[in-house]
């Protein structure tokens, strides 16, 4: 699994899912050789009852299954949990107060307050069991808490965002950052580049896993600084690019 493979201090690669709705799209990503999928809810259209069916034939084959919700709250972060997400990615996390929210709603105690449900997709359906301490230690580790760092407040607040206990990744999106930072689209220039260089070192200080969601160039330039955790692209851009080799081969 996923989780296990980045606790051990592996690599895992994946991709964003913001488009297809069926759920054989993780049988398919699993073929393929990925790790894992992370479906969009902040920019895609997806409803927990979609994303629930995706993650049932996820979890049963082993591949990773992720969710981006659209935004910090209880309900988004404790239902896709208990929906069956292997982990969940809060967007633009730019303070300590916010870490600390996410990370109080995807962990169970003594981590956070997350409240125990007795069964459903994120226990396969196999229930809690009679040790429900146990249940609650093994699920805090099997499951990642994933902080979105993509503005300007997030970097300045690296350091206190990285320090936080339960979250356990510091994921770059670097269009928004770039937004964030003045320098719209300019993922590759010095001011983007100084600000993930301050992740990468927060996550080393503290123990945390480096990852980022971008193109080939920007991820290939920071894969030796220790990035565990690689996405590349999205199912939207997949589809195209197939299509598009296919048009291109044949054209007249």
């Amino acid at each position: 699994m996923a989780v296990q493979e980045l606790r051990k201090g592996e690599k895992i690669v994946g991709t964003m899912v913001r488009m297809v709705r069926n759920p054989a799209i993780a049988q398919i990503a699993s073929e393929a050789g990925l790790d894992f999928i992370m479906l969009d809810m902040e920019h895609g259209p997806y409803s927990m009852e979609t994303f629930s069916d995706i993650a049932k034939v996820a979890r049963s084959i082993g591949l990773g299954i992720f969710v981006r919700v659209p935004e910090l709250s209880r309900g988004y972060v404790s239902r896709i949990m208990d929906a069956g997400a292997d982990g969940v990615m809060v967007p633009m996390v730019g303070s300590q107060e916010e870490a600390e929210a996410l990370a109080s709603w995807a962990r169970y105690a003594p981590i956070g307050n997350r409240g125990l449900s007795s069964s459903g997709t994120f226990t396969s359906f196999s229930g809690v069991g009679s040790d429900v301490p146990a249940f609650m230690a093994e699920q805090n580790k099997s499951t990642l808490a994933i902080a979105q760092i993509e503005t300007k407040e997030g970097i300045e607040n690296i350091e206190a965002i990285a320090a936080v206990e339960g979250i356990d990744v510091l994921l770059l999106g670097p269009n928004d950052l770039s937004i964030s930072l003045g320098v719209p689209g300019e993922v590759m220039g010095d001011t983007v580049q100084a600000a993930i260089a301050k992740v990468a070192d927060a996550a080393e200080k503290n123990g945390k896993v480096f990852a980022m969601h971008a193109g080939a160039a920007l991820l290939e330039k920071w894969i030796p600084r220790g990035m565990q955790m690689i996405m590349e692209s999205l199912d939207i851009n997949v589809l195209k690019s197939g299509f598009s080799t296919i048009a291109t081969k044949y054209a007249s």
